[in-house]
């Protein structure tokens, strides 16, 4: 299995997760600091070969590619973005939507098994 690589419903539960802990301890924010992602990646347990997953919904484009350049990888925002979404979403939900929108600027669809934990009001 290459690195990066999540199952579906392994990325749902590593982005819910991720999420969760980022608002526990930041608050609601649109984008979150890289460093921020990964301590919330890194106290949920998870391992920093896939941390790129939680920087794409979480992090600015410009933090992401900073990130990978830094790192000497070229990694695709957009691209990756819109997998994770189509993944969280059933048939496809997402196909439409600007990837360039934070996590908090989805449209309004039922995310509530995704997003248990956050409250939208």
């Amino acid at each position: 299995m290459p690195a990066c690589h999540l199952e579906p419903k392994a990325k749902k539960a590593f982005v819910g997760a991720v999420g969760e802990e980022l608002v526990r301890r930041h608050g609601k924010r649109k984008y979150y600091k890289p460093s921020d992602v990964g301590r919330a990646a890194s106290s949920r347990g998870y391992p920093v070969d896939i941390y790129c997953w939680a920087y794409c919904i979480f992090s600015t484009p410009e933090d992401f590619q900073s990130i990978h350049e830094a790192a000497g990888e070229t990694c695709d925002y957009a691209a990756m973005k819109t997998e994770v979404l189509a993944d969280l979403a059933i048939g496809g939900l997402f196909d439409w939507i600007d990837i360039d929108l934070s996590w908090l600027e989805w449209p309004d669809i039922d995310l509530s098994s995704l997003f248990d934990w956050f409250d939208f009001s």
